[in-house]
């Protein structure tokens, strides 16, 4: 088996300058507040949801091995043992793993195939992001109801005022209120914990729940009804895609140390204690979990499980903006106006267009469905597919990066396939009473993002067939041109030919700069390009030179920055003395052959609304010209 790819480009101060037990807790409010939450709603769901069941002690024995079992399947072997070692040289997560597959399969036949996978993957988490406040937070105010009844009318009002402050706080970053998640979380697992292992103590016999005979039984006399528990039994892992997804924050140990020796067996505790009572009072099973606390406590535990839900969803939050951020650098999206909330942290930002679409979705949702048991429902598709979707991607990894051999790997894969595969289909059972919603939204942010993709290729095919050789340009211009003193920089995405703005430059103003760079800002499929590897300059002759700035997929490309620090085409260059050129493309739709005339114009509608490259790029205001060109495609 090889090791997991490493190399040039690991991002530059990592996760090893804090210690482990710090870096243990700060996971626990980051990666494992979702799965954490789960214990909320996960078994009552099984029970009371779309599929009821008895509220029996052969059906808790089977629930209760189903998923424990899920937990050690998914969980501890698919994404603690195996997807932790598929980091693309420090990061992970669905973006992450494509990049590193394409990086390896240029030219291969299943290239094209990683790249459809990773954006389903990509588009299916939407969907996820937008239930996962809404869920959480709902079914943590639920436990009002528990407290005293007559609160219910207060439910959700109270859930929409959480989720709505929860996201106009976003603006202003975490960084104050972020070191309080991890000790905030880690008091809910023992207390979650505590109270799990109290109720066992009354109920011993409900630790043979753990063998997964029970399981096996269940299926054996229940058959179709036991795989349909399958839709319920997975809530129980919602969320375990962070324990990959945010390995570039704390890195393999933390994450692995933190599952197996507090969340792990925090979980397993609160559920068995949960099937402890439900076996001595199935009608408990309208809320185990705050049923689990003394009834003194009860107002005490909803207070902490909504902190943890919002925790969760901060989590959820960040992991979108990160995402966005991945999509936009990699072209799949287009600029997107991305704010730093952080002068330390780079990974710590703020996108205002997804943070204000997800909250007018969460709360659109949390109105629609009204109570996590109906959004119970919804839940489950989204987050089978995403993790179907890493399966594939891992199975191919597996096979043609890792190179196993195949009487190992083939077991692997199948297992891995078919355990996925089998909860997403069991939760397609739930598309009419709700799981259309993270489809089609999933459906929306696959077009949008296959669309862009697409459009941007295309337009930099024509944009490539019309540009003049650069070779020819120079001997013309140096030879009839004036030239004036300062540098031009003359931005352009496709690193071959004359820039459009370059060539308009010449056309109105009849002067070129005394030193011209042809500049090109490329993203490479790694999240992090050492500095020493970042800038690359060819003399073109003449005083002109092209030149290309290389940077992850996890950084924020600064141009005057990583200027200054040229030293290879002359003079130092000062932005006092420097004017940048832009091209900003109209787009013409046409019935040339390329892409479908309505997805042009959403193509040509996501160009028109893109974030001006000098912000994207940190250009000088005051330093700027915009030349406009016209392109069809």
């Amino acid at each position: 088996m090889n090791a997991p790819d490493t190399g040039p480009g690991t991002k530059p101060h990592g996760p090893l300058r804090d210690g482990l037990p710090k870096l243990m807790l700060g996971a626990l409010g980051v990666v494992y507040g979702d799965i954490g939450t789960s214990p909320l709603y996960a078994l009552r769901e099984t029970f009371t949801g779309h599929h009821p069941l008895p509220v029996d002690a052969p059906h808790i024995f089977g629930i209760l091995s189903l998923v424990f079992w899920t937990m050690m399947l998914i969980v501890t072997f698919k994404y603690v043992t195996l997807m932790l070692r598929a980091d693309n040289r420090g990061e992970g997560g669905s973006i992450a793993l494509q990049a590193l597959l394409q990086r390896h399969g240029h030219g291969k036949r299943w290239a094209g195939l990683v790249v459809i996978i990773g954006i389903l993957a990509t588009s299916l988490f939407v969907g996820e992001s937008i239930i996962t406040p809404a869920i959480s937070v709902l079914s943590a105010v639920e436990g009002l109801t528990v407290v005293e009844a007559r609160l219910q009318p207060l439910v959700l009002p109270l859930a929409v005022g959480i989720l709505v402050g929860l996201f106009v706080l976003q603006a202003r970053g975490t960084a104050r209120v972020g070191a309080l998640f991890g000790p905030i979380t880690g008091l809910y697992f023992l207390t979650i914990g505590t109270l799990g292992a109290i109720s066992i103590a009354g109920n011993p016999a409900i630790l043979a729940a753990l063998s997964p005979h029970h399981a096996i039984r269940f299926f054996a006399t229940d058959g179709l009804l036991a795989f349909l528990a399958l839709s319920s039994v997975v809530l129980a892992v919602t969320g375990a895609e962070a324990l990959y997804a945010d390995m570039g924050h704390f890195g393999r140990r933390p994450i692995r140390f933190s599952w197996m020796l507090i969340v792990l067996p925090a979980l397993m505790l609160n559920y068995l204690g949960q099937g402890a009572l439900l076996l001595a009072d199935p009608g408990a099973i309208r809320n185990p979990f705050f049923l689990l606390a003394p009834e003194d406590l009860r107002l005490a535990l909803v207070g902490l499980a909504t902190l943890a839900t919002v925790i969760a969803s901060q989590a959820v939050i960040s992991g979108a903006f990160s995402v966005t951020r991945q999509a936009v650098q990699l072209g799949y999206l287009p600029r997107l106006r991305i704010l730093h909330t952080s002068a330390r942290a780079e990974g710590q930002i703020y996108i205002p267009i997804v943070n204000w679409t997800l909250l007018a979705l969460v709360i659109l949702l949390a109105l629609g469905f009204r109570s996590s048991s109906n959004l119970a429902a919804a839940y489950g598709i989204s987050v089978t597919g995403t993790m179907l979707a890493g399966s594939i991607m891992l199975a191919i990894l597996i096979v043609e990066v890792w190179k196993w051999r195949w009487f190992v790997a083939l077991p692997v894969i199948l297992v891995l396939i078919t355990v996925d595969a089998a909860y997403f289909t069991a939760n397609l059972t739930k598309i009419p009473d709700g799981g259309w919603f993270p489809l089609l939204i999933g459906v929306l942010a696959f077009t949008l993002l296959m669309t862009w993709s697409r459009g941007r290729f295309l337009m930099q095919q024509r944009l490539k067939e019309a540009a003049m050789p650069i070779e020819i340009f120079i001997k013309s211009a140096a030879r009839t041109a004036t030239r004036v003193p300062g540098t031009a920089v003359f931005m352009t995405s496709t690193p071959s030919g004359v820039p459009p703005a370059l060539l308009h430059n010449l056309k109105h103003n009849k002067v070129l700069h005394e030193r011209i760079l042809i500049l090109t800002v490329v993203i490479d499929e790694v999240p992090y390009v050492d500095p020493e590897d970042r800038i690359e300059v060819v003399d073109l002759g003449a005083n002109f030179f092209r030149m290309i700035l290389r940077y992850g997929f996890m950084q924020q490309p600064d141009v005057p920055e990583a200027l200054r620090k040229v030293e290879t085409c002359g003079p130092q260059i000062r932005m006092q003395d420097t004017s940048f050129f832009l091209a900003r493309q109209t787009l013409l739709p046409s019935a040339r052959p390329g892409m479908a005339l309505w997805r042009e114009k959403i193509f040509a509608w996501m160009l028109r609304n893109a974030e001006s490259a000098m912000e994207f790029f940190r250009l000088p205001t005051n330093r700027v010209v915009e030349l406009g060109s016209q392109v069809e495609i």
